[in-house]
């Protein structure tokens, strides 16, 4: 169970399931399968706790509701589609019960084994039936291996190279245009032993070599295609699976993960398929003594705090400061929560060895009040969830306690040691990503100078006087090749100002995005004092039961960074245009109640929307308002257009 190093280990695991199993009503037995799939397990009690599981989704009518009385986020349901080369049956346990503990209902679909080609090319019912969302490739180095003679050229091995790869982009594209599917493409790890040793890499068709250079033209080709990797090849590069790539479990079952390695490849897989959904971390909090520095600063002062070079420690905690640093450089928001005098803390980063500076911290947190009451302040100063926090503490009891008040935080374990840090961080996968853009690197500034404009509206007496000195400018253009990934990524995560919480595929949004009788906007807006990026996503389409020139805003979502600041009206001043200029006469606005975006629930009366009866077919419970492009005037905003 030491692959899943990252989580706690529960006291008995196997007694719990059993308790939870005698426990009666569904939706409990599914709460407590959420909150046990948060300990390390091996595969016998991942199976356990699946079947469990299945139980509690089987007894519910919805998902969500299983979920509030143990604290844990609602689940997203997503559909998984495995499509193998090799046996795969005994991983979809640990694909579900990974999916729970990264807050996904997995329904998972298993193509026959060894068919992937005709599932994709042919007439597959059952996968068609299924509607996946998310596709694997689960390939393997015995499958349709390249036959090359071990004195072929490097030409010739490039050649057969690329035509492998090009089949592969076929299969991508046919997933695509078939189901509007997230492609996940598995890169390939070596099935032979070394035939030359160390001369292997210097002999163009050698084995290894030859594997070397096709997992290169597959990441390289996923790059181009907008396909997702579960880089096998890479993660066994850095210890890998145990047993994977057998031979006795190879030739007796076609196994190439074995049952042993089955929850960490259901872990690795399942951090993909919540990336997708929008669901992977976005903020990591720290502790600051023994966890960014060695020592306690109140009572070691600056100078006798242990970082920097000059001893192991010291260059240990350097390390895991790096890494954090390289984490906001990406995009990760960085905080800090720690039990200190705040003045005393902000010292610490006057520290000639720091790799962290003080503005790099988007919010700072250090007072005596227990922490989980300090990262429910953290998450609100911030405006995000409790779900998109990562907490980092050297203090096993602090950890304990955060993990059971507050059980949407992560919290890994970390090793004694503060040189395992950045690795115990990086092989959670807390932060792992569907795509990594401009802006998404710009994330963590952004949160940060939020922070300085909240202080200058708290020094303002005159709100009128405020928004003119910000000197807003808005820009909304199509979303096209350049935003597609932004985009996606901002519809599948944003949860609060969203009024309909709708989730898409890159490719679903692609295609709506290319209809010329509808509009996708993505909406930037500048100040000065920075840029927020993109802030708000709008599509509006042509809908069953509405009538002609009505288009409905399917989707309509913000930054809650500009609420306030009269962004909404701006947006739909530039969304009218578009839907003018598309040959719209009329907007239908949509609000469809959740858990978590009762914040837009008068959205659309207050931009100047009249209720409207639900189309034909609207989803129960959904609100509607009509907003006439013809008639009604726009409100009135301080933000200037550019390029609308």
């Amino acid at each position: 169970m030491d692959s899943l190093s990252w989580l706690p280990t529960h006291p008995d695991l196997g007694a719990a399931i059993s308790e939870v199993r005698r426990e009666p009503d569904p939706a409990a037995r599914l709460g407590h399968a959420v909150r046990l799939a948060g300990y390390r397990r091996d595969f016998t009690l991942t199976g356990r706790l699946d079947k469990m599981a299945a139980e509690g989704l089987l007894g519910q009518a919805t998902i969500q509701s299983a979920q509030p009385a143990y604290g844990a986020a609602a689940l997203t349901p997503l559909r998984l589609a495995l499509l193998s080369s090799h046996t795969v049956e005994h991983l979809v346990p640990a694909i579900r019960v990974a999916g729970l503990q990264r807050r996904l209902a997995l329904s998972v679909h298993v193509a026959p084994y060894g068919l992937y080609r005709q599932a994709l090319l042919g007439d597959d019912a059952a996968l068609a039936a299924f509607a996946p969302q998310l596709i694997l490739l689960a390939l393997d180095a015995h499958d349709a291996p390249l036959r090359l003679s071990l004195q072929a050229s490097e030409s010739q091995v490039a050649a057969a190279v690329e035509a492998r790869i090009d089949e592969l982009r076929h299969l991508w594209r046919r997933a695509r245009e078939r189901y509007a599917a997230q492609v996940v493409q598995q890169t390939l790890v070596p099935a032979e032993p070394l035939l030359f040793g160390s001369f292997e890499a210097l002999v163009p068709a050698a084995p290894q070599a030859v594997m070397e250079r096709l997992n290169a033209g597959i990441r390289a080709a996923a790059r181009q295609d907008g396909v997702l990797l579960l880089d096998l090849a890479w993660q066994t590069a850095r210890g890998g699976l145990p047993g994977l790539g057998d031979p006795v479990r190879w030739h007796q079952a076609k196994q190439l993960v074995s049952p042993t390695g089955a929850p960490l490849y259901g872990d690795w897989l399942a951090r993909i398929a919540a990336a997708v959904a929008g669901l992977s971390r976005k903020c990591l909090v720290l502790d600051l003594d023994n966890t960014l520095w060695g020592g306690v600063i109140g009572d070691d002062g600056i100078e006798g705090i242990q970082l920097g070079q000059g001893s192991p420690t010291g260059e240990a905690y350097l390390a895991f400061q790096r890494h954090a640093a390289l984490l906001g450089q990406r995009g990760i928001i960085l905080a800090v929560c720690s039990k200190n005098d705040a003045a005393v803390a902000e010292a610490g980063f006057a520290h000639p060895e720091m790799a962290l500076r003080r503005a790099d911290i988007a919010a700072f947190v250090a007072n005596w009040d227990d922490k989980a009451s300090n990262l429910r302040r953290i998450a609100g100063m911030l405006e995000i969830g409790l779900d998109s926090l990562v907490f980092v503490d050297d203090n096993p009891a602090e950890r304990d306690i955060v993990r059971r008040e507050l059980p949407d935080v992560a919290v890994p374990e970390l090793p004694e040691d503060a040189a395992g840090y950045p690795a115990r961080l990086a092989e959670a996968g807390y932060f792992e990503p569907a795509s990594f853009t401009t802006d998404d690197a710009a994330r963590g500034r952004s949160y940060a100078l939020n922070a300085v404009r909240k202080a200058a509206l708290g020094q303002s007496t005159d709100m009128t006087g405020y928004l003119r000195s910000l000197e807003m400018a808005l820009t909304a253009t199509p979303v096209g090749p350049a935003e597609l990934a932004r985009v996606t990524q901002l519809i599948n995560k944003t949860n609060q100002f969203n009024l309909t919480t709708r989730r898409y595929t890159e490719a679903e949004v692609e295609q709506l995005a290319g209809d010329a009788a509808s509009v996708a906007l993505a909406v930037r807006l500048r100040d000065k004092f920075g840029d927020n990026g993109l802030i708000s996503v709008v599509l509006a389409r042509p809908g069953t039961g509405l009538a002609p020139g009505e288009l409905l805003i399917d989707t309509w979502l913000m930054s809650c960074r500009v609420l306030g600041r009269q962004v909404e009206e701006a947006v739909l001043g530039v969304l009218a245009g578009a839907a003018a200029r598309a040959g719209a006469t009329a907007l239908i606005g949509e609000y469809r109640p959740t858990s978590r975006n009762a914040m837009v629930a008068e959205h659309y009366p207050k931009l100047g929307f009249v209720p409207w009866p639900a189309p034909a077919g609207a989803e129960p419970g959904a609100g509607f308002w009509r907003h006439d492009l013809t008639v009604h005037s726009l409100p009135h905003h301080f933000i200037e257009i550019a390029n609308s």
